[in-house]
Parts: structure tokens; sequence; C-alpha cells
């Protein structure tokens, strides 16, 4: 998380504390001269949006699915999958508002009344709105309008983040038809990319690297992994992203891999983890990095080495036709054959070595033993086996690939060396 290959002139944490490192020295200066010049840059300039022709195609596929699975229509409500198949973007409330795919037919829509006009505005696949008044049931309304649709009885899939109260009242409203889990439709549609979701993951990817690299430059003794995480935060932005998180762990608290609540100032010699993203169009960059604030210690340069070796073993079990749990176990191999562990306990990898990412950066086709769906074209997700120490420190790459015709390709190279960490 290639079509890009950016080459990143190297700076590390090293260099930046105690400049022992020219090109370190180096990378600092041209960060101090950009703030002094304005701030970093857009880097989307050349972005593609999805378009109405690609999202009628996966209503097209839905439409196939539903009836390989003999269902009659889907349901979902707003999020992500309503994004995904229409482009609308719609924060969920307590006001049900929903879009039905039958099998056959067009896509309706059903929203509150005051919101209709609002909705109209948005929608480009369809043209059915249907409007419930406050003092009206939208379950009835909906099952109205699956009843029009020419659906009395059958299974109906019901996307799997509609929330319990929306998915209970079309139910009641509805008795008589027969409610299924939608993932035999959802997941095989949003599980494989496209060259244009591939594309603006790549630009969402770049971007979370320059800005963590930006970060990287602008550490100093004292900090707290707030402000580091603020200034790769600000870095997204301006970069032409919208950052979605930063998660920044000095010392101690990277061996945690989402953090400890006890707070952190940098000091010389720390472990400095940063894993961030953004998104681009909707969608996701997941990235990160670990270096050392100052020189490395002999150990934190072994667990680092370690580390770079069991995430380039996943990457070389990540064959076409091969499991998803290939990936977990060859990189578990090399941190268990090394003394940690076994299995996910600490010290060693406490957790899944990887994760499906696209609109959402946790979605389906996790790198996780007894998942044996086998790997195709298309399909993307995250290599990340954390070397976890408590007490000590921890050290994780994070870097995303996607699936091709020819094997993985990387999205963001892996970092070279300690004292390399953004040259591929």
């Amino acid at each position: 998380m290639s079509l890009k290959r950016r080459n990143f002139i190297g700076l590390t944490a090293a260099t930046v504390a105690t400049g022992m490192f020219s090109g370190l020295s180096s990378c600092k200066a041209k960060a101090d001269k950009m703030e002094d010049a304005g701030g970093l840059k857009p880097m989307t300039g050349e972005v593609v949006p999805i378009s109405k022709s690609e999202r009628e195609g996966r209503i097209a596929k839905a439409q196939r699915l539903l009836a390989e699975n003999k269902m009659d229509a889907l349901v979902i409500e707003s999020g992500t999958a309503l994004n995904y198949f229409t482009g609308i973007t719609w924060g969920p409330s307590e006001r049900t508002m929903a879009v039905i795919i039958p099998a056959k037919g067009d896509a309706k829509y059903i929203c509150p009344g005051f919101e209709e006009a609002r909705l109209r505005e948005q929608v480009t696949i369809g043209t059915e709105v249907y409007a419930w008044q406050e003092d009206e049931s939208p379950y009835q309304l909906i099952a109205k309008v699956i009843k029009d649709a020419g659906i009395s009885f059958g299974n109906v899939a019901i996307e799997e983040r509609v929330r319990f109260f929306i998915a209970d009242g079309i139910r009641k409203a509805a008795p008589d038809l027969n409610y299924v889990s939608g993932d035999p439709v959802t997941i095989p549609c949003r599980i494989i990319k496209s060259s244009a979701e591939i594309k603006l993951m790549q630009t969402a990817t770049d971007i979370t690297l320059a800005a963590i690299k930006y970060g990287a430059s602008q550490l100093k003794e004292g900090m707290s992994q707030g402000e580091l995480a603020s200034i790769i935060t600000k870095a997204q932005n301006d970069l032409g992203g919208s950052a979605d998180f930063a998660l920044c762990l000095f010392g101690k608290s990277s061996a945690y891999p989402h953090g400890s609540k006890q707070p952190q100032q940098l000091q010389q010699g720390d472990i400095v983890l940063m894993d961030c993203g953004c998104l681009v169009e909707g969608y996701c960059s997941d990235v990160t990095r670990t270096i050392v604030f100052g020189e490395a210690s002999k150990r934190q340069q072994e667990i680092w080495s370690l580390e770079k070796e069991a995430q380039a073993a996943g990457f070389a079990a990540a064959k076409l036709k091969a499991p998803c749990e290939a990936v977990d176990a060859a990189a578990r191999k090399v941190i268990t054959d090394a003394g940690f562990g076994p299995g996910y306990k600490l010290p060693g990898l406490p957790h899944r070595t990887g994760h499906g990412i696209g609109m959402d950066v946790h979605e389906w086709g996790n790198m996780v033993k007894g998942n044996t769906q086998l790997l195709e074209p298309g399909m993307c997700f995250s290599i990340e086996p954390t070397i976890s120490i408590v007490g000590e420190f921890g050290v994780r790459f994070e870097d995303c690939v996607y699936m091709t015709e020819e094997g993985p390709k990387w999205f963001s190279s892996p970092s070279k060396s300690i004292n390399e960490p953004f040259i591929a």
C-alpha cells in the first residue's frame, strides 16, 4: 500500500538528529525550504475519479451475482458500499437512507422527504427516488418499493454494514421475504480492484509516504507523539490527500501495535514508528515506517533487519492462486525461527500479517492463518509483520501490494536499510 517508482532521496531521523548522514541533512534543509516557500505542494494533479460507466459496471456485476446466488435484491444504506456502487456520499443518521439494487432493473433510492433535493443532486445511477415524511415509516416504504419491483417472495440480501434497526425494520415491514447476507455479492465486487482504483490508491500511497518522510525530517528531542502526528496529518492534507490517520509511537510505546495511553517525549536512541494513511477520491493508503532518532543500537538494528526479512518473505509467498494464509505463514516463520513467538505470543508477531485495503483501510482478504481464499489479480492488501517486544520497542514495516497477472507489485517500495528508510 507498481505503478509509480518515485525516487525518494534518503533521509533518516538519525541524520536529522545528529548530522551523521549527509543525505538527511540535505533533506532537512529541503524540508525547511519547502516550509519557507509556502508548504508542501499537492500531488493530485493527475487524479481521475471513478467514472459513471465503471459504477454502472459494478452494479451490473452485483446484479449478475444476485442472480447466481438466487437473490432478488440487495439493500445498502449510507456508508462505503453506497459510495462504491452509486458515487453518493451520505452520512449515517437515525433517518434511514437506503438504495435497493434489484437483480433486474434500476437502482431505487429511499430517503427522508426533506433530503430529497440534496439526494437528487448526487444521483447519477438510476432515477427513482422515494421520499418518506417524518411521521411515516421508511421501512414500509422500502417494503413497498421492493414489492413494486416484483419481489413478493424470495431472498433479499442485506449488505453487511446495514445497521440492525434498519434491517429489523425492513424485516418487520415485509415478513414474507427471506433476508440473507449480501456478502456473496458485495465482497466479490469490492475485493477485486480495477486499474482506476489502483491508480487512486497509488496516489494516496505516494502522498502518505511523502508525508511520513517529511515528518521524519521534523523530528526533534522532546517532541510528543501527538506533535509528530499533527505534522504528518497536515502534510498529507497539504499534499492533496484527505488525512485519515497518523499513529506515531516513540520508544517503549512502539511495542504496542496501536500505542499506549502513556505520554511519550522523543529522546535520543528512541524507535520512531509512523503508521499513517489518507484518502484520494475515497481510496485509502496505509504505510508504516520505523526509524531510530539518533544512532541505532545493535539490538535495534538486528530486530529492524529481522522485520525486513519477514516482510520480504511475506511478499515472496504472495503468488497467484496461493492462499492468503500463506503470506502470514511465510512472514511469521522468519520471526519464530529467530526465537520469537510462537504463534501470537509475545515477544513476536501478535496479529495477522496483513489486511485487505480499498475504500476502507481494512477490507476483506486478510493475510491470516485459516484464510484459504486464493490470491487473484486485482486483490490489494498490506504486508506488515510487526515484531513487538514489550518493555523495549516494536518494529513494523507496512507496505501494500496489488496482485497482477505477473504476481504482486508494491504500492510503496520497502525500506532499504535502517539508515535509508525512504530509498527503494
